[in-house]
């Protein structure tokens, strides 16, 4: 349950730097929230259930 979240929050994060960058942002929002993007993507594969429950 809990990776199925941080895939969303990701999926979230990356559509908000595709905004960021079409709205012309500073170079360092863009890179924190790819940052974060990248993390909760990590966080998701991390709590991935790997079918011994």
């Amino acid at each position: 349950m809990i990776s199925l979240v941080l895939f969303a929050i990701a999926g979230i994060l990356v559509g908000g730097v595709i905004q960021l960058v079409k709205s012309g942002a500073t170079r360092f929002s863009i890179g924190l929230t790819g940052v974060l993007a990248a993390l909760a993507t990590a966080g998701g594969l991390a709590w991935w259930p790997m079918g011994d429950a």
